[in-house]
């Protein structure tokens, strides 16, 4: 048995992908027939890598409610959408999304080095849905052509480290052939689930030298979600990328009974900037069915977020707090005792980027579509109520 804090993991080390929670030898059978009603509908992955970060004695350990199901994303089957931030909508052909002029996301994959329960993209472990997966790169190699507003690219899945660094060469080759495309961002967890994959893949390195230059970087972006998943193997990969060349960033939600707390979100916060992963974005849950376990009410996040970064350096309190909607990026920004404040921090429509969206208080809701707005204006007004760093209330002039 692998003990939290005590990881018998070396370099070269056959790291194994666990599928069935039946194979989880930590889980006594009582809980495995209860977990599988679960897995039947949500799937289970996992690696032993992941699995011997948490600590089996405690039934609340962060980890384990990241990886290990819960029988309470079954209990209330009217929350949430199998597309909550309506993907299809904005999906051009199989695999490839435009959604914001100026960034193309391909779908590459849908595997991943283990499956977070809180997964927005469950659909496509749920129902097999290899058709929204990119398959035709020469199709999507020339729609990116086709545009030449589109100046970055998001690869995403799943996760792209699970295709064989081969693979991802070919993919990346394509697209430094698209002269307008400047930046390339990798969406992965690897580094966190099994940073065994970059460790022990020297080509990897030679990869991404080749493909970040001084003029074009290459950016991963990565997904630490608890301080505890900081280990010494994914500070060494961390470590390797930024080596090679790649500019590293982490975005993460936040999650009930995982990072929920101002002193737990501020040691992740902190952690990261000091291991040279700067924190980017700080989601609020998508409402994916099955997802209401893991989600905090708005109104809440927004206190533990502004708690957690009041006392911290600026190289660490660089996230913004936002919700990926249908209808763009929606940064949350402000509260008073009436009102949520929000503003396009990314728009499909170029005319409503950076528009202010004044809601109705609702400390109950989870997502824009729980908030009556009042308004929609152009910049920001004279003055403007917020909420200060250390919790109370303040008018700000934007003046």
């Amino acid at each position: 048995m692998l003990l939290s804090g005590c990881l018998c993991f070396f370099p070269g080390m056959k790291i194994k992908y666990i599928n069935k929670i039946a194979d989880v030898p930590e889980l006594s059978p009582e809980e495995v027939r209860e977990l599988e009603k679960v897995t039947d509908k949500f799937p289970f992955g996992a690696n032993t890598y992941y699995l011997g970060l948490i600590d089996w004695k405690d039934k609340a350990d962060p980890i384990r409610r990241m990886i290990i199901p819960t029988t309470e994303e079954i209990e209330d089957g009217t929350w949430g959408a199998i597309d909550p931030s309506a993907e299809a909508d904005d999906t051009v052909a199989p695999g490839l999304q435009h959604k914001y002029p100026d960034t193309a996301l391909f779908l590459l994959s849908d595997l991943c080095g283990g499956r977070c329960r809180y997964c927005f993209r469950k659909r496509l472990f749920m129902q097999q849905r290899k058709h929204e997966i990119l398959k035709d790169y020469r199709r999507a190699m020339q729609y990116l052509k086709e545009h030449s507003e589109i100046d970055n690219v998001l690869l995403t899945g799943g996760d792209p480290l699970r295709l064989s660094t081969s693979s991802l060469r070919k993919i990346l080759s394509a697209l430094r052939q698209v002269d307008h495309v400047q930046i390339i961002r990798v969406g992965t967890k690897m580094p966190v689930f099994n940073p065994f994959r970059v460790i022990d893949d020297p080509e990897l390195r030679g990869v991404i030298k080749e493909f970040s230059t001084p003029e074009k970087r290459l950016y991963f972006m990565l997904h630490f979600s608890h301080p505890r998943e900081i280990t010494r193997e994914a500070i060494e990969a961390a470590n390797i990328l930024i080596e090679s060349g790649a500019i590293l960033c982490n975005q993460n939600p936040l999650l009930h009974g995982v990072n929920d707390s101002p002193e737990v979100l501020a040691e992740l916060f902190k952690k990261l900037s000091f291991i040279g992963v700067p924190p980017y974005y700080l989601f609020q849950v998508r409402p994916a069915v099955g997802n209401k376990p893991y989600a905090v009410p708005l109104v809440h996040a927004y206190h533990i977020f502004q708690e957690a970064r009041k006392n911290l350096s600026g190289t660490a309190k660089r996230a913004a707090f936002v919700m990926s909607h249908r209808l763009g990026k929606i940064e949350i920004v402000g509260l008073d005792d009436a009102h949520v404040y929000m503003r396009f921090h990314r728009a499909p429509n170029p005319d409503d980027a950076g528009k202010l969206i004044v809601c109705r208080r609702n400390d109950k809701g989870y997502w824009l579509d729980d908030f009556e707005i009042l308004s929609i204006v152009e910049g920001w007004p004279a003055r403007v109520p917020v909420m200060r760093e250390a919790g109370e209330l303040a008018t700000v002039s934007s003046r």
